[in-house]
């Protein structure tokens, strides 16, 4: 088992990258591999940038030229739902693209084409894992539909159309392009996201100030979830 671990940004993985035993450093592609052992298992580390592209660069680099058999992407997210509150935790059992849209050609909205699927699937393993990691530190979570897209969700009228369309229960922009590449390079994946924002307009007011918190508690998750797998 050799297990990848993505955030979008540095304090979303630097904690994690600090506690590397026997660490080795490789860039790929501008992105920065911290590789080594975490909590007794190996593992590699990457911040890979806000946004999908920048995620699939860094999942596919982890998967070919590192060979990580599960890919773990912490980080932080709005929340669509009124079970999840800040600082909470979203568990994705699904990822899809929203802002993914060939409705036009007669396909439904968010369909991947060549894959055909609207959500696609992540692991139930480690989404288990991640659960009950969250209720071993006290932490309310929710595992549902996780949703990505090119975009910052800071208006109600965009979450009202991502929750519509999709029955998501949180937002964000790396994970359903993570979860992509797992997908079709048959890797097991976990996307979890701390809440920092409510995904309203009030979304630029919250986040500076709850987004430190909110990763501090994605990386303890993370931390429990290598110990139980």
């Amino acid at each position: 088992m050799k297990i990848g671990i993505i955030g979008a940004m540095s304090v979303e993985v630097e904690a994690l990258k600090a506690r590397i035993e026997g660490a080795q450093k490789t860039a790929v592609s501008g992105i920065e591999f911290v590789s080594g052992s975490l909590c007794g298992k190996q593992v590699v580390v990457a911040q890979c940038g806000i946004g999908k592209v920048f995620a699939a660069i860094c999942a596919q680099t982890m998967i070919v030229r590192f060979g990580v058999t599960h890919v773990i992407n912490t980080g932080v997210g709005g929340t669509l739902c009124d079970d999840l509150s800040i600082l909470d935790v979203a568990i994705a059992d699904g990822v899809v693209q929203h802002d993914m849209d060939t409705s036009p050609l007669g396909d439904p909205v968010g369909l991947i084409s060549g894959i055909n699927k609207v959500v696609l699937p992540t692991s139930k393993t480690l989404a288990s894992a991640a659960s009950s990691a969250a209720e071993k530190l006290g932490i309310t979570s929710k595992t549902g539909v996780i949703a990505s897209g090119d975009q910052f969700i800071s208006s109600a009228e965009k979450k009202k159309y991502i929750v519509d369309n999709f029955g998501a229960i949180c937002c964000e922009m790396e994970g359903a392009a993570i979860g992509h590449v797992c997908y079709v390079g048959g890797v097991e994946c976990l996307i979890v996201r701390s809440i920092s924002d409510s995904a309203s307009g009030e979304a630029k007011m919250e986040y500076p100030e709850m987004v430190a918190k909110a990763a501090v508690r994605s990386q303890k998750m993370v931390e429990l979830i290598l110990q139980s797998i």
